[in-house]
């Protein structure tokens, strides 16, 4: 079959049981949490061993928010609550982690209660808050998509954008769930 430049690109399909399904990227949920000024960053363990930091997050559930998810994600990987959730934004441009690729959407909240643990240790060295005009590098790369992003938006031509500004335009969202996944 032929394609043309307006059609869209063709997508991989596998056959399991005997049905065939579309490789479709999975949705990720980064959650930014806030304490003051500060964000909270794990540094990540990759198998190639050039660890980058982090938000915390995950993949979104069948049946579940994003909010739920954020909620969720930084309780398990964390054991800290958070208040205040919001939607923050999205990186449209799809990367490939391991075996899978993903789109991910972002949530930003507040520091509730706890104290940051690294509940994942074969996922996570460990939780740190930094400043969020000096973060670490490398940043995992949705990070770094979407502050790509965010600068272009806020026509910013130095490659980054004030997080904690968006941070704070952002809506809180009416109260979520307890935390609690159903």
């Amino acid at each position: 079959m032929a394609s043309d430049k307006n059609s869209p690109p063709e997508r991989q399909s596998s056959v399991q049981s005997g049905i065939q399904t579309e490789t479709r990227p999975l949705i990720g949920v980064g959650v930014l949490v806030w304490r003051e000024k500060k964000l909270l960053l794990g540094e990540r363990i990759t198998e190639n061993q050039s660890n980058c930091w982090q938000f915390p997050g995950g993949c979104l559930e069948s049946g579940e928010s994003v909010i739920e998810c954020a909620q969720r994600e930084v309780l398990e990987e964390t054991s800290l609550r958070v208040k205040g959730l919001r939607h923050f934004g999205f990186t449209d441009k799809v990367f490939d982690a391991g075996k899978h690729e993903y789109i991910t959407l972002l949530v930003s909240c507040e520091y509730s209660l706890g104290e940051a643990e690294a509940l994942e240790a074969d996922k996570c060295v460990g939780w740190q808050w930094f400043d969020y005009k000096e973060l670490p590098t490398p940043l995992f790369e949705p990070i770094t998509n979407f502050i790509s992003q965010a600068a272009v938006a806020q026509k910013n031509t130095s490659a980054q954008c004030d997080l904690y500004a968006l941070h704070c335009a952002s809506m809180v969202l009416p109260d979520a769930s307890s935390g609690e996944h159903k």
